[in-house]
């Protein structure tokens, strides 16, 4: 009898344990993050030409450092801190397709090369990029590709040690990429590296190494975003 309840015990606790792996699997993407905002957000009204804003920490922390620019043109912010391509891929249609933008924004790349979920691969990532264009594009959603920022590494992975040679690399692959598919392509990369091309100009950075722009780096982004999204929304 002892030996029947400790089998017992032991199958409940790998049931247990199984469901909750399948649970943090199941959310791999974090869906739940914008899930009440996007149902309160509903369909769009007529003539409205909504855009998102869709990449991890650096769009996820733009509407808090300049939340007028937000409000002003009328831009829906989807990032997430932390994520991937393929968590990317994961959640785009609850947090783009659905939305029934005119215009989708999308920043990729960083936490890839970051080795957030894993070895780094260019080729998925470029792959899983391709594969966020030709979603949008099907759901008759314009595409605006902006570049990797520059980051001479990453404080919570420090054994990555390429990281500008990375960043470079699939910068100039999407933007050729985008060049042949004639998809407007927003080169931040340029415009917020230091002049030895090292670095994201510490003036523009908030943290050290620089990965994250600061109030003076999202104004610099914008003023390179903003004509792009007005032309793309006409």
């Amino acid at each position: 009898m002892k030996a029947l309840k400790m089998a017992g015990l032991v199958l409940l606790l790998s049931c247990l344990s199984v469901n909750g792996v399948w649970a943090q699997r199941h959310d791999f993407a974090n869906w739940k993050r914008y899930a009440a905002q996007n149902k309160e957000l509903g369909a769009p009204a007529k003539n409205e030409k909504r855009v998102v804003l869709f990449g991890n920490s650096i769009t996820d922390g733009w509407p808090g450092a300049r939340p007028k620019f937000f409000e002003k043109n009328k831009l829906i912010g989807r990032g997430i801190g932390g994520q991937t391509s393929y968590q990317f891929l994961l959640r785009f249609r609850e947090d783009v397709i659905n939305l029934q933008p005119k215009v989708v924004v999308i920043n990729y790349g960083t936490n890839d090369i970051a080795e957030n979920t894993g070895d780094y691969d260019e080729d998925l990532t470029f792959g899983n990029v391709v594969s966020m264009v030709e979603l949008a594009q099907a759901n008759k959603i314009k595409v605006i590709l902006a570049s990797c920022l520059p980051a001479e590494g990453f404080s919570w992975r420090p054994s990555v040690t390429d990281a500008m040679e990375k960043i470079r690399h699939l910068n100039a692959r999407v933007q050729a990429y985008a060049e042949e598919k004639k998809i407007p392509y927003v080169d931040y990369f340029s415009a917020m590296v230091t002049e030895d091309g090292t670095k994201m100009k510490p003036e523009l950075a908030n943290d050290n190494p620089g990965v994250h722009p600061n109030v003076k780096g999202y104004e610099v982004m914008e003023n390179l975003l903003l004509p792009v999204i007005k032309k793309q929304r006409k």
